[in-house]
Formats: C-alpha cells, sequence, structure tokens
C-alpha cells in the first residue's frame, strides 16, 4: 500500500486498575462533587457560591486526574490512500454525437478525463485515481485510450460494471472512497427499466458514494425502430400480425411512411403519425406468408437528413414458415377410380385438409333423358369456381386436377388461366393427371393450366398396358423413393402392377421427368409419364395416367404390406410443399438473426439416397445478397462422419442474405438447398440514441453520491470517503499525573477551598 507516514499524539490512561474499577472511581468521584456542592446550595450570597462551586469542582477534577494517571502517548500513523474508481462507458451508443452536429459522447469523455488530471494530481497524496472502461468487461483506459478505437460494445451494463469495480475490495485491493461513472445511460440490461428490485437493493447497501456524469444532451432528432414484436413461426396460408414500434425524436406533426419487405418485395406499408417531440407509435402489419421456409423480412422507415443516426432506421427478422395441414383442392372431371382411391388416400393422411369436387356428367353427356326433363346440374351442387380459382385460390398448399375437360362452358376453367398462373408463380403447388380429358392436342388451347405444366400434349393416348421405368433422374429423387429396407427403388418400381395405358405429352426444357414408359418414344426420348419442375416460387407436376389405383393392388400381398401406392403420393404431396424432411440436404442459417460485427453460420446435413449420413460430402455454401441475387461469397467444407459440418461467412453489411447449398458425395450430387438469414443494422446499443438521465439520477441518489449532468464538473464536488489512520511503527508514553506541580496544584486547590470555606463561616 501507499501510505505517508507523519508523527501523531493522543491522551491515554495509565492506570492499573481494571475498566470497571476506574469506572466506578470516577462515578463515585461525580456523585461527591455533585454532594458538595449541594451542600451550599443555600449560600444566600450569589457570589460566594460561584466560588465554592468552582472550587470543589477544580478539586474533583485534580482528583479525577490522579485517578486516570493521565500519559500522553506519542506514535506514528500513516493514511491508507483510498481509491477513486473512474468508469466510463464504451459501449456504441457512446459514439453518438453530444449535440447535433457535435462532439461525440465519447470524446466528451475523454476531454473530461483530461482536464480532470491535474486535480488528481493534487489528492494523489489521500486518493489513487484508478481510470476504467466497461464494455461492459473492465479495461484500464485514459483519454488517449478512449480517442485510440471507436466504442463498438453492442451492451450498456452499469451494474455490473459497478459490482465489479466493488468486487476489487475483496480480493486485497484498496478501499473504495467513491466511485465517477461517465455514460449516456442507455442501460440495456439489469438496469433496462430503470433502478428497480434486486439492483436498487444492492445499490443502497453499496457503501460507496458512486457519482454519475451524464453524457450527452436531450434534442437530439432520431427515427428509430425499437422493436418488431412477431412470432418466431408462422404457419403457411394463415395469417400473422407484427408490432412494429417506432420511436420518434423531433418529428412533431410529422407523417411516417413505414415499410415491410420481404427479401427486396414490398410486403405491405403504413403511415405512422407523431403528435409530440419524444414518442413511440405501434404500426400493426398483417400479413400472409404463401411458402414454408425461412424468410428475412425488413421493416424501414425513411432516413431524414438531420437524424443522428441512420442504421437503426431499417430492423430485419428471420420468420420461420411451416404448415399446420396442407390444405388440398382436389378437382376430377368425373367420377372414377383413381378419384376415389387418391380422395381415400389424402381422407386417411392426418395431415391433409383436403377439399374435393368432381363433375358427374358434362353437358354433352348422353342421359338418356328425354328432352326438357334432363337436369341442368352438372354435378352434386353448384361448382363454385370463382370463389375457389379468384377469391379462395391463394388458400390452398396444393391443387390437383384430374382428367378434367374443358370443352363444356358449364365446367370449364378458362377464364382462370391466369389466376393459376400466378398462384403458382407466387409458390403454390400444381399437380395434373390424366385420362381421356387430359393432354388432349385438340384440347390444349382451351386448357387453362397449359401454361403451368411441365409438359405438353403430343399425340394419342398409348393404351398398351406398360410398367412404369425410373428415369435417371428418378432413381435418386425423393418423389420416387419407394425403397424400404433391402428393396431397392427401382426394385419396388418393377414390381407394382401395369398401368392400363396413358397420355403422350413432351416435356418442356426445364422440366425433369422421373417415370417413362419403357418403349414409347417422343422425340427420341422415352415417353414421359411423371413430370415435375419449378416455375418461379412454385412447383407443378404432370402425371399422365389416371390409372395409379392399380398400384394400391399389392399393398397387401401375400401378407407383407408395400403401401407403395400411399407412398408415392406422400413424397408426391410432400415435394410439392417443399417438405423439408424430404431432402437429402438441408442448409439451416446458425442462428438465423446476427448481430451486427458477427460472423454468419451455416449448419449444412447430408444424406445419401437412402438418407444414411454422407460421411465426407464434399459441401459448397453461397452466401447471396436476398435483394438482387448477388454472391458475396462462397465457403467450401467435407463433411464429418455424421454427414454434418458448419460452416461460417465473414461478418456482413446488415441487410437480407439466403444461404444456398450444394453437395456431392462419391462425385454424384445429393441436392440443393438453402435458407435465410437477417443481418441486423444495429444492435441494442444503436438503437436508440436517447440519454437517461432518469437512470443516473437515481443511481447517485440511491448511494449517496451526486449527479452532474455535463462532463464539466470539478473533482472537490464528488462525494468521497476520508482515507482511514493506521498504526505504524513503535509509540513512547509519557505520564503526566507524576509531576510534582500537578500535586501541588492539587494541595493548593484543596487548601484555598477549606480556608475560604472557614472564611464564609463553614466549618
Amino acid at each position: 500500500m501507499n501510505m505517508e507516514s507523519v508523527d501523531t499524539w493522543k491522551i491515554v490512561s495509565l492506570s492499573s486498575h481494571p475498566m470497571t474499577v476506574l469506572v466506578a472511581l470516577v462515578i463515585a468521584l461525580g456523585v461527591g462533587v455533585v454532594l458538595a456542592c449541594w451542600g451550599v446550595r443555600n449560600e444566600a450570597s450569589r457570589r460566594r457560591r460561584i466560588i465554592l462551586y468552582t472550587l470543589r469542582a477544580l478539586a474533583g477534577v485534580a482528583a479525577l486526574f490522579f485517578i486516570t494517571e493521565p500519559a500522553l502517548r506519542r506514535l506514528q500513523v500513516a493514511r491508507v490512500k483510498n481509491r477513486v474508481a473512474v468508469l466510463v462507458d464504451r459501449s456504441a451508443s457512446m459514439s453518438f454525437p453530444v449535440e447535433p452536429r457535435g462532439i461525440s459522447r465519447n470524446e466528451a469523455a475523454a476531454r473530461a478525463l483530461e482536464s480532470l488530471v491535474p486535480e488528481f494530481e493534487r489528492v494523489k497524496d489521500r486518493y489513487a485515481v484508478e481510470m476504467w472502461s466497461f464494455d461492459p468487461e473492465l479495461g484500464a483506459t485514459n483519454a488517449e485510450g478512449l480517442r485510440a478505437s471507436p466504442p463498438r460494445s453492442n451492451r450498456t451494463d452499469l451494474f455490473a460494471a459497478l459490482r465489479a469495480i466493488k468486487a476489487g475490495e475483496s480480493s486485497g485491493a484498496r478501499q473504495l472512497a467513491g466511485v465517477i461513472v461517465m455514460s449516456d445511460g442507455a442501460d440495456n440490461a439489469d438496469l433496462a427499466n430503470g433502478l428497480i428490485g434486486r439492483p436498487k437493493q444492492t445499490l443502497e447497501t453499496f457503501g460507496v458514494p458512486i457519482s454519475t456524469v451524464s453524457v450527452g444532451k436531450e434534442g437530439l432528432t432520431d427515427l428509430a425502430i425499437d422493436a418488431v414484436k412477431v412470432d418466431d413461426f408462422a404457419f403457411v396460408r394463415n395469417s400473422i400480425s407484427a408490432d412494429v414500434e417506432i420511436h420518434g425524436r423531433g418529428f412533431a406533426d410529422q407523417a411516417v411512411q413505414v415499410v415491410l419487405k420481404r427479401e427486396g418485395q414490398v410486403v405491405a406499408s403504413k403511415v405512422a403519425q407523431f403528435d409530440t417531440d419524444d414518442e413511440t407509435q405501434t404500426v400493426k402489419f398483417t400479413f400472409t406468408p404463401d411458402q414454408t421456409g425461412r424468410f428475412v423480412y425488413t421493416v424501414s422507415v425513411p432516413v431524414y437528413p438531420d437524424e443522428v443516426v441512420a442504421e437503426n432506421n431499417a430492423r430485419s427478422f428471420a420468420l420461420k414458415v411451416i404448415r399446420d395441414r396442407v390444405r388440398v383442392l382436389l378437382v376430377a372431371g368425373r367420377p372414377t377410380w383413381d378419384e376415389r382411391f387418391l380422395r381415400g388416400v389424402l381422407r386417411a393422411d392426418a395431415n391433409v385438409e383436403l377439399i374435393s369436387f368432381y363433375i358427374l356428367r358434362n353437358g354433352t353427356d348422353d342421359t338418356r333423358v328425354p328432352p326438357g326433363l334432363e337436369p341442368q346440374e352438372l354435378s352434386l351442387i353448384p361448382f363454385p369456381r370463382d370463389e375457389i380459382f379468384q377469391k379462395k385460390i391463394d388458400t390452398f398448399d396444393v391443387i390437383i386436377v384430374l382428367n378434367f375437360g374443358h370443352e363444356d362452358q358449364g365446367v370449364s376453367l378458362i377464364n382462370y388461366r391466369r389466376d393459376v398462373e400466378a398462384y403458382v408463380k407466387n409458390g403454390g403447388a400444381f399437380a395434373y393427371l390424366g385420362g381421356d380429358r387430359s393432354f388432349s392436342e385438340a384440347q390444349s388451347s382451351l386448357n387453362p393450366f397449359i401454361d403451368v405444366l411441365p409438359v405438353t400434349p403430343a399425340g394419342m393416348a398409348d393404351v398398351a398396358p406398360f410398367t412404369a421405368k425410373l428415369s435417371r433422374q428418378g432413381l435418386t429423387h425423393p418423389i420416387t423413393a419407394l425403397g424400404q429396407g433391402s428393396v431397392s427403388s427401382e426394385a419396388a418400381w418393377e414390381a407394382l402392377p401395369q398401368l392400363p395405358g396413358m397420355n403422350i405429352t413432351r416435356p418442356r426444357p426445364e422440366a425433369t421427368v422421373l417415370l417413362t414408359h419403357p418403349t414409347a418414344q417422343v422425340d427420341g426420348q422415352p415417353a414421359p409419364l411423371l413430370t415435375i419442375s419449378e416455375l418461379e416460387r412454385g412447383r407443378t407436376l404432370a402425371l399422365a395416367t389416371d390409372a395409379t389405383w392399380y398400384w394400391a393392388f399389392p399393398s397387401h400381398a401375400k401378407g407383407a404390406p408395400t403401401r407403395s401406392y400411399e407412398r408415392f403420393w406422400s413424397n408426391a404431396i410432400r415435394w410439392l410443399v417443399r417438405d423439408p424432411d424430404l431432402t437429402n440436404l438441408s442448409v439451416t442459417a446458425d442462428p438465423s438473426t446476427v448481430e451486427p460485427g458477427k460472423p454468419v453460420g451455416v449448419v449444412v446435413v447430408a444424406r445419401k439416397p437412402d438418407y444414411q449420413p454422407a460421411p465426407g460430402a464434399k459441401v459448397s455454401v453461397d452466401l447471396i445478397d436476398a435483394d438482387d441475387g448477388s454472391v458475396l461469397g462462397t465457403q467450401q467444407a467435407n463433411a464429418g462422419p455424421d454427414g454434418t459440418v458448419r460452416i461460417e461467412f465473414p461478418p456482413p453489411e446488415p441487410g437480407a442474405y439466403k444461404v444456398t447449398g450444394r453437395a456431392t458425395f462419391e462425385e454424384k450430387p445429393i441436392g440443393e438447398a438453402s435458407d435465410a438469414v437477417a443481418v441486423r443494422a444495429v444492435g441494442p446499443e444503436l438503437a436508440d440514441a436517447r440519454v437517461n438521465r432518469e437512470l443516473l439520477e437515481e443511481i447517485a441518489k440511491a448511494t449517496k453520491g451526486k449527479f452532474f449532468d455535463s462532463p464539466n464538473f470539478k473533482l472537490s464536488d464528488v462525494p468521497l470517503r476520508e482515507p482511514p489512520l493506521i498504526e505504524v511503527g513503535r509509540s513512547k508514553d509519557q505520564p503526566l499525573w507524576d509531576r510534582w506541580y500537578w500535586l501541588l496544584a492539587l494541595v493548593l486547590i484543596v487548601g484555598a477551598e477549606w480556608a475560604v470555606r472557614r472564611r464564609f463561616g463553614y466549618i
């Protein structure tokens, strides 16, 4: 310890009597003096009473002097230097200006430290001044250190910093004489809601005065998105609400446009009206996700010229969209066995909500009823075409159309051609099944689905029985993955019954053929039976037959249920709705929302065609700007023994991003998958530019410190505890009572009292 030694003295008693005996003697002596004075209370002369009182009191004092045996103890003592801790906030909000177009709060704190250095020198013999920064961890600092690097911490934790500086006392450091905190008070940890609860109780018993210095002024102009309150997930095609809290300072009587975007596409826009200069408005957005997966949404407000910070005018969040139940619309041109079996499979699936319509007859069918008596209805209930294909089309996850003709105006869907196309492009799923009324070249101009189908008509139907054959792509595609246990998918398909015929179609260039006819050809290639394609955000499927119900026959053959028919349609529905579990490759952002300055993590899981882990798979992941589609970086790695690998990208700029991964195993492609990640523009620190003077005042009041509303203060105004004195070296006692003159004084006093008493006529 640094101590300054000084000589001092104090009066002590050298009496050998125990303290109890001394106390008893002193009390007895006091009683005797009182009684002696009481005896002359009736003296008529006031002057005589005062003389007698004085002499008897002096006699008592003299007797007390000899009873206590006083001595002068000379000793050497030292004053222990106490600590004065100066804590400077180094969170990112200290980069804001003190006032509009002024210096930063960090610079104001640095200048305050420089101005206090001479005062620190003047008190260095009594106090050891320590300068610390907290972000939130403590670190030694000075004015030069504050200027060396900008404040960047994304967290202000005043309570943790105070506890850490107090903890130094228990580790052998000097005792605290006081604490000086320089901050804007923008706490976003334990004191975010003010000095309440446990922190308040702790500071009230802190035992050390904490003086607080407010760095920054009110009146800054700033528009900030304080919070976005929204669930972590939503159900596809179900409405969800997001409450956006917007704080405006300096925007009285102004209207501000608030925009909600999904990866660059505007979802909704609203107006927030501010009535005062410091106000929080809540804007509620209600929207309906139309596709499963994870998506990044961004809420933004305009950046105005006088704002102190522009980064807090936008906030991104990731929303995972899942399915509650798959809502399937099944429309059949006539009652058939294929429609009956398919409807039965879909109704038996607990994850499917089925709505089905089928036409009993067309207007051209012969009803064998005399003219004028034939029914006008073509179905059991009126076919609500407008309701389904215009008003409610976006509420369906999958639309399946089976063997539907288009020549009859009473049931034709030609007027909904653009509605169906928009539905698919916006993320819908569409399946078109064959039959004698589908894929006809003569009806192609009337077919409202021709623009979204992955195939086009290519001739008359082939009615010869055949066994479906897997294409090269079908060998590994999840729709046609019927293999189970030791049975491969190829063997499972070969074991299925023959189909009685199929429509002849031609695949579009961008389509993928999964099943083909074993012999029939179109343009020199096997005629496609099952064809799939992706159209912008949607998926489509074309099955050129209405006889898939044949595949249900061997489901329980020979006591060994294969359920291939059920598995095929389950796979098809799950692929159409982009079920994430139906992929050999999964890509997941970890985490989905990234704080500023943090890396973007991606977890990739690769599986083989049989869905077993693909150890050592070669993985490549692109980081893509979701707004313009540009690739910002690519990382490559090999999967571990469990087929999993984690990849990190360096911290990107704030915004919405997609992470798209590809993988190969044994030189064969596994697949491609993607996820979304939101990189926040600002963390909690930069979301709000205010100065929380109230919190700083509460801390000072609770600890008996002092609050300063600016960094221009004097150390002499700061309340500090005085350093204690401790004894060092040897002490020496010098008796006072054994001097002859003290005894002579006692005799003279007693004698004078006796003589005066005799003089006044007392015995």
